[in-house]
């Protein structure tokens, strides 16, 4: 037992230095080496390779393996997102963020980037949630500020927009995109 796990680390340790030297299909080929379709580790770090590699549909297949053996691994979903969302899956990506906030209900950066999603199909009304959450832990976050404000807009609340623009001003004085929107509610 003691010899696999030397083997497996020792493994670890050249898809690293392989990754790290650009030579990315070396490194998924010093984990294929030591793969085990029950290793957590494993699928989760060729889930990762193999997006760098472009290998989009294999990335997958991996993190789902990851996700199938660790259901409430949050990482392991996050993974998956990065493949499908390079394949344009956006129903794909959506789920594994509905998936996520169900384990952890308050993960910012879940609640924005599905609050993106939804602001960007405009459908303000379910955006307005995950920014206003996010807003709520993180009352002086530039982006959620940002974001929160446009939608506020975009949702005809013209004065609570403007107060949001104001403090995303506050953060980032001279922000583009906070005077636009500021402007925008006079």
């Amino acid at each position: 037992m003691a010899q696999d796990y030397q083997t497996e680390l020792k493994a670890f340790q050249e898809s690293y230095l392989f990754e790290a030297s650009g030579e990315t299909q070396k490194a998924i080929a010093a984990l294929k080496k030591v793969y085990r379709e029950n290793s957590y580790e494993i699928n989760l770090r060729l889930g990762w390779l193999s997006y760098q590699a472009g290998l989009f549909t294999e990335s997958l297949a991996f993190y789902n393996k990851s996700i199938n053996l660790k259901p409430l691994s949050i990482e392991a979903k996050f993974g998956y997102i990065y493949p499908a969302s390079a394949m344009g899956n956006w129903d794909q990506v959506v789920n594994q963020y509905q998936k996520i906030l169900k384990i952890s209900p308050n993960n910012t950066v879940a609640n924005h980037r599905l609050g993106l999603i939804y602001y960007g199909r405009e459908e303000y009304d379910k955006a307005y949630k995950l920014f206003e959450k996010v807003v709520n832990l993180y009352p002086f976050d530039h982006d959620a500020l940002l974001m929160f404000g446009w939608t506020n807009l975009k949702m005809h609340k013209v004065r609570e927009a403007k107060v949001l623009f104001q403090k995303a001003l506050l953060n980032t004085p001279g922000g583009s995109s906070a005077l636009e929107g500021l402007d925008k509610t006079f």
